[in-house]
């Protein structure tokens, strides 16, 4: 086609051949980091010992089926990811992977995952997994995503669920325990977004997401950040007194949610004429150690179960 201001011809894209990394990036590997750590730290700091093949496998599939959800998260997510800086790369939107190949893939990766899940370990462990991914795709991805503000809390649960198919798989049940672990992943997930939102702000104008940043402003997004974030510390802090808690853990989080914290108050506290003559450092800064936060606040649970084993974990 001609493109008339510079009278140049330009070529359009060809989409390419999908190659296996193509599929690969269809996963979200980096969500699946995440993922299948906080499923490893909930299978291993279940009470329950499991046989090293049967955690394998266990960890292998949730890994899958997360992978499954990310497929068909961009699957449907196609159309938006097109017109978002952060998302256009992807595979679909870039032409390298068709849609109805997604979706095909996903699916597949879903049954095959759950079904094996369930094999390996329990039918608790392997529903819990179905539920998630349907929670992703369905309820967040389908629905709430591009229908209210509040998408990132009531969404956040699909990636809370994790550490609790964990526990499910090695016990066949779920516990306080494991509940305690899925409510700090779910009380971190708005903030960390949140401040990724104000700096991004931009992509889900265009794509017309309706993340808080673009329907309540980000002065509103800020309050909220500070308000989640006082409530997560709480919740993080008094997690140091229970059973999966223990002097190494409470000593991780008192430090970094003082960090988390602080970092909240710069947050709330910024004028907004000050975000663009900084580039959103502030934020940028924020939500990088969001990402540690939780890395480092389930590393301390995984580390109080080692020490459990020698008699030194808790506070017995």
């Amino acid at each position: 086609m001609t493109d008339l201001s510079t009278n140049t011809t330009v070529t359009a894209s060809q989409p390419g051949e999908a190659q296996f990394g193509d599929y690969f990036a269809l996963l979200k590997p980096r969500v699946m980091t995440l993922v299948v750590f906080t499923a490893l730290v909930g299978l291993l700091a279940a009470p329950t010992p499991v046989h090293p093949f049967i955690g394998f496998c266990a960890i292998l599939f949730i890994a899958v089926g997360g992978g499954a959800s990310g497929a068909l998260n961009m699957w449907w997510d196609a159309d938006i990811d097109a017109v978002m800086k952060r998302t256009v790369k992807r595979p679909i939107p870039a032409g390298r992977v068709q849609p109805q190949e997604a979706l095909a893939f996903g699916l597949a990766l879903s049954v095959f995952s759950c079904v094996f899940l369930g094999l390996a370990t329990n039918w608790l462990a392997g529903g819990l997994l179905a539920f998630t991914i349907f929670f992703y795709v369905v309820i967040y991805t389908m629905w709430l995503k591009r229908s209210t503000p509040q998408n990132i809390v009531i969404g956040g649960a699909a990636g809370a669920f994790p550490p609790m198919i964990g526990w499910a798989a090695a016990t066949g049940s779920v516990s306080v325990e494991a509940v305690l672990m899925f409510c700090l992943t779910f009380m971190w997930t708005p903030p960390h977004f949140w401040a990724l939102a104000l700096f991004m702000r931009s992509d889900y104008d265009d794509a017309g997401v309706p993340m808080l940043t673009v329907t309540h402003g980000r002065r509103a997004t800020r309050v909220h950040i500070l308000v989640y974030t006082v409530l997560l510390a709480a919740l993080a802090i008094g997690t140091g007194f229970t059973a999966i808690g223990g002097p190494v853990y409470l000593a991780v989080a008192l430090v970094l949610n003082a960090l988390f914290l602080k970092g909240a108050w710069e947050i709330f506290r910024r004028d907004e004429a000050d975000s663009e003559a900084d580039n959103f450092k502030t934020e940028k800064r924020f939500f990088k150690l969001s990402l540690l936060y939780l890395f480092a606040h389930f590393g301390a649970i995984l580390a109080e179960a080692g020490l459990a084993q020698f008699g030194l974990g808790g506070w017995a």
